[in-house]
């Protein structure tokens, strides 16, 4: 009964396996000619790139940071909150099963959805970036907040319960101290993935440096592209590690 049990478990993976690469519909023939392809087109974006773009996209990049730190704020001043009253022995069970249940529907839409939603309000703006980035966060930030607290280890919720305290108080002088630097490491944290999914929504005509590396990729100028790229790597491992390091500090002090 065990080995039937184990075969299963290794049979069903397979069998899911296979379809999915059958759903796919992948071109087997073509595979051995993806490397040469995938070097060609390296060479066409990096053996010269145009420098001439450089400005303009350093300014770009500049838009899609703004649009990330913009969307995070948004992102933390609503799903923080809202977090807290979600977390158990904060809020009512009504009220913390409903924010639960918004926040999984939020989280259940990528941000480029919500983007395309917003364009038809906003108009092909970056703000309608920042605010598909800060609506989208709103799940994911919600769900990290109500787990640190669910999990802090301290007693003065409880002995500010039995004093009579309320649970704004509750919030700000229990649980508050003993959460805030979990809750300022994920915010970063979503502010770095907020840098990298607003190049996509510049796909989709929210603004910065997306829209710029659409509208050459279209055109097949590589030699831009390249720059781009360029720009994009650099600046966010720059804003990664700067982030990083600031995680670990706070976390530190914890």
């Amino acid at each position: 009964m065990i080995l039937k049990a184990l075969d299963l478990r290794k049979l069903v993976p397979a069998v899911l396996l296979v379809l999915a690469l059958m759903t796919l519909g992948i071109e087997w023939r073509a595979l051995p000619e993806v490397p040469g392809q995938v070097w060609h087109y390296l060479q066409l974006m990096f053996s010269s790139p145009d420098w001439s773009r450089l400005p303009r996209a350093v300014a770009e990049m500049w838009r899609s940071i703004a649009m990330a730190w913009i969307g995070s704020l948004i992102c933390v001043i609503v799903s923080v909150p809202l977090g807290f009253l979600a977390a158990f022995g904060v809020g009512p069970l009504w009220l913390r099963q409903a924010l639960k249940i918004v926040f999984a529907v939020i989280r259940a839409f990528p941000e480029v959805v919500i983007a395309i939603i917003l364009l038809t309000v906003t108009g092909l703006t970056p703000f309608t970036g920042a605010l598909a980035l800060g609506i989208s966060g709103i799940g994911q930030q919600a769900k990290w907040t109500y787990e640190i607290v669910e999990s802090a280890k301290t007693s003065a919720p409880e002995a500010i319960r039995a004093a009579g305290g309320t649970t704004a108080t509750i919030v700000r002088w229990g649980l508050w101290p003993a959460c805030v630097p979990a809750i300022l490491s994920f915010a970063l944290y979503r502010f770095e993935i907020s840098i990298r999914t607003s190049a996509v929504l510049g796909i989709v005509g929210a603004g910065g440096i997306g829209s710029m590396l659409a509208n050459y990729t279209n055109y097949r100028a590589w030699d831009s592209v390249g720059v781009l790229l360029i720009v994009m790597v650099g600046i966010t491992m720059i804003i990664d590690a700067i982030s990083g390091r600031l995680r670990r500090a706070i976390m530190g002090q914890a």
